[in-house]
């Protein structure tokens, strides 16, 4: 068994979004374009309500799919189509936005932590003009499994004989968030040839001899699992692995398509009221 190596540290970057909040980004920057499948990795932690009081009002998406995993706080997710989504601490909300989704994210909180990730996941080119799709989970449906040495949330994926509910037949993306006791290990295996990261939101560890200090990102060469061994107070970081798409990747903003020409098209169709096509189903728990 080959573990992974890290191949590129990435430390995040604040970014102002929405209506001014803020926001630590890792992949989505100059330091990193995209990790094919990935695309954005944005992780928000504050409990200054001026950093996310002012919220995500009505946007735009075409080609692509949000994942967004609440830790702590509460947000509501609406869109132009009616659907509506309580995200609350613990749960998760897989929006396939495909040919197009105008949505908002909003606060349902005035003071307290607000905390979590969203990541972008691109879609394949005969998918990315399919109809749109929530899939949303609540903070119980969402497996816990108890190592002793670890604590791991199962978002997607499978991990101690159980799967996590996020279904992503294109990619198939495993997602864990794991709570790593002092001086433990934690291993887990991944398909060759899976783009994987971690991203280490508290305390420390260390991958195959590499320090990795909390909120920066690492970057997993190829091998047939992921490892950590915590440092002295322990460690709580993301794993993420999925299958890499292999296509081009041509974003502006909200868009992300293969041509520059399909991005003109979502341009156009957004400035003409014609991005949003059909309602969004919605499934979950």
């Amino acid at each position: 068994m080959t573990t992974r190596r890290i191949t590129q540290l990435i430390r995040a970057t604040a970014v102002s979004e929405g209506a001014g909040v803020t926001v630590h980004r890792t992949i989505g920057t100059p330091a990193r374009r995209n990790l094919d499948p990935f695309l954005m990795l944005d992780h928000f932690s504050s409990d200054d309500p001026n950093d996310y009081i002012a919220g995500f009002p009505d946007h735009p998406h075409r080609g692509f799919i949000t994942v967004t995993y609440m830790l702590d706080g509460h947000m509501l997710h609406q869109d132009s189509m009616g659907n509506r989504g309580d995200l609350r601490a613990g749960g998760v909300q897989w929006m396939k936005a495909a040919s197009g989704v105008i949505h908002s994210e909003m606060p349902q909180q005035s003071e307290g932590l607000m905390h979590g990730f969203q990541l972008w996941v691109n879609l394949p080119a005969d998918d990315k003009m399919s109809d749109p799709n929530y899939q949303e989970f609540s903070p119980e449906s969402i497996p816990v499994i108890d190592t002793g040495d670890a604590r791991v949330h199962l978002i997607s994926g499978e991990f101690g004989g159980q799967r996590g509910p996020v279904r992503d037949p294109r990619t198939d993306v495993q997602y864990l968030h794991v709570v790593l006791q002092p001086r433990a290990r934690f291993t887990h295996a991944l398909p060759g040839g899976f783009a994987a990261f971690v991203y280490l939101f508290e305390g420390s560890g260390v991958i195959t001899g590499d320090d990795l200090e909390p909120h920066s990102l690492a970057v997993l060469g190829s091998g047939d699992d992921a490892q950590l061994h915590a440092g002295d107070g322990g460690a709580e970081f993301i794993l993420v692995a999925g299958r890499p798409i292999g296509e081009p990747i041509v974003q502006y903003g909200p868009f992300v398509m293969n041509t520059r020409d399909e991005i003109e098209q979502a341009m156009a169709d957004y400035r003409d009221n014609r991005l949003v096509r059909k309602k969004a189903a919605m499934t979950g728990r």
